[in-house]
């Protein structure tokens, strides 16, 4: 059973120091005389100690509590490096002290400074290859009565310090750290109740940490050093989306960039997707837990890398992407084309990323779609894609329904017609009784429905066509492979005025479903009774 918290003395400054001073002596004593259960005891003792005058240091309830903070710290800090102190103490503090000591980085800079020295005089002293489960395990239990944010950053510094001193099995070991640091980076940056300051102080470190593994990759032979750059291109692919989604932070973004060519990663391989998975199969392989350990952040980050280059020249630059071939290679190859609309789908569904990403991630899409690429899309079959593309489709209506800029709105509309129109006839209906079926806006249903007949009139116009002139005679089957002019519209229109919950549709919550409904039945009747269909 652990010691219940020793509470501060409150008298003085040097009582709570004497207090110190008399903890660390019965650690020192009781770890020496190599009695583990009272070691064990003093150690908890000291800890709680500690945890006592962080948390009144950073809720400020007593006079003078930061300044006893830092004399606290520092007398730690001199505590262990004082050449009395053998190994044996400071294998046995390694445990918990930089965990209690990381407590007091939100205190103050100077506190700060000081938690860092600790840490570091811990990785000097003992094995990084030792240190590195104990950081972690700090990292993955914040204590919930400190800024996250700053108790974080003596232990992602520390780690970035371990990562250098590894002698071997680097890749293992550096593969185990890096989801934690992921995740907790992820929790702090969702987070709205943290100052600018705190976040860049962060990141700053965060960026740091990514290149002390490309220093250690610049270190390894071939094997080993391939694997690790793989991992180094996923981990600065996770920490770009969580910088996109905090605070938006170019100078972060640019230094990020700057290592995703040494990781062999291309534009075009990010937006396509490719090299996500090539990256991810020499980290993870066939591993289906290692699998899961790893974030969905990383095709977030891959599709924010090419919206990034595409808000700045300058981070275009610095990930070496030639973003005008990227562009032009997606107009012109309907297979990559569809990769990339798949892959913006992260974008499109993220509710976290501010609303200037999508509406740049739109413009690209509108890019990308320019121009008459129905006709080159020849054979190609995008049955591979359509579960991507419908996901990335249902996403863009999201943007449409409930994005409050109007241009944004009408942009959105636009693209998804566009990526419509890229479809293959004999699937696109397919993805548009997909959409309706999936919706719960009834004037998304009703747009949907819009388009729906647009596509009967657009086909009843290439049949005419088509009966006028037989040198067109040879795209007649891909017209009769069509579905739109078939039962399976009555079966659409029933599945909105008759829908699955059974009886009839709630009015007026449906109503604009139901009336885009009626005019598409009216439409085929009045296109059937003509004979023009």
């Amino acid at each position: 059973m652990s010691a219940e918290k020793t509470p501060i003395d409150g008298s003085s400054s040097a009582n709570t120091l004497l207090q110190l001073h008399q903890l660390l002596t019965s650690c020192s004593k009781s770890i020496s005389g190599g009695n583990f259960s009272q070691s064990q005891t003093s150690v908890s003792k000291l800890i709680n100690f500690l945890d006592s005058v962080s948390d009144a240091s950073i809720s400020e309830l007593e006079p003078g509590a930061k300044e006893n903070a830092f004399k606290i710290l520092s007398g730690i800090y001199e505590f262990l490096c004082s050449p009395s102190l053998n190994q044996e103490n400071i294998d046995a503090l390694s445990f918990e002290l930089p965990k209690s000591a990381s407590k007091f980085a939100g205190v103050s800079p100077q506190c700060l400074e000081i938690s860092d020295n600790i840490i570091h005089r811990f990785i000097e002293k003992c094995s990084p290859r030792d240190m590195l489960p104990i950081l972690c395990e700090a990292l993955d239990s914040p204590n919930k009565t400190v800024q996250a944010a700053t108790y974080v950053c003596p232990l992602i510094s520390g780690l970035s310090d371990v990562f250098i001193s590894l002698q071997r099995r680097h890749f293992e070991q550096i593969k185990v750290a890096v989801p934690v640091v992921v995740k907790v980076v992820k929790a702090i940056s969702t987070e709205s109740d943290y100052e600018d300051t705190e976040l860049e102080a962060l990141f700053e470190r965060i960026v740091v940490n990514a290149l002390s593994i490309q220093t250690v990759c610049r270190k390894l032979e071939d094997g080993e050093n391939e694997k690790l750059r793989a991992l180094l291109g996923l981990y600065v692919l996770q920490i770009l989306a969580l910088v996109s989604v905090s605070r938006n932070y170019l100078h972060f973004a640019l230094r990020l960039a700057s290592i995703l060519p040494y990781s062999g990663i291309s534009g075009l391989g990010l937006i396509t997707g490719y090299s996500v998975d090539t990256m991810s199969h020499i980290v993870i392989g066939e591993d289906e837990e290692d699998c899961s350990s790893f974030s969905s952040h990383i095709y977030l980050g891959a599709s924010l890398s090419v919206v990034w280059a595409q808000k700045h020249d300058e981070f275009a630059q610095a990930a070496k992407f030639d973003f005008g071939a990227i562009k032009t290679e997606l107009q012109n190859n309907p297979t990559k084309r569809w990769q990339a609309v798949a892959m913006l789908k992260h974008v499109f569904a993220s509710i976290d990323l501010p609303w200037e990403f999508k509406r740049y991630t739109v413009d690209f899409l509108l890019y990308i779609t320019s121009g008459d690429i129905s006709n080159k899309l020849g054979h190609n079959d995008c049955s591979l894609y359509m579960t991507s593309l419908f996901s990335s489709l249902q996403a863009l209506t999201m943007i449409i329904i409930y994005a409050s800029d109007t241009v944004l709105r009408k942009n959105a509309f636009e693209a998804l017609k566009r990526v419509l129109g890229d479809i293959p006839n004999s699937q696109r209906f397919d993805i548009l009784k997909a959409l309706i079926k999936n919706s719960d806006s009834s004037s998304m249903v009703a747009i949907l429905l819009d388009l729906v007949r647009g596509e009967m009139h657009r086909e009843r116009i290439l049949r005419t066509s088509l009966q006028k002139n037989e040198a067109l005679e040879a795209d007649s089957k891909t017209c009769q492979s069509t579905l739109f002019w078939s039962t399976s519209i009555l079966e659409l229109v029933e599945s909105v005025l008759r829908p699955d919950t059974g009886g009839p549709p709630i009015l007026p919550d449906n109503s604009d479903a139901v009336l885009s409904a009626l005019n598409l039945y009216r439409f085929v009747l009045m296109t059937e009774a003509a004979g023009k269909a």
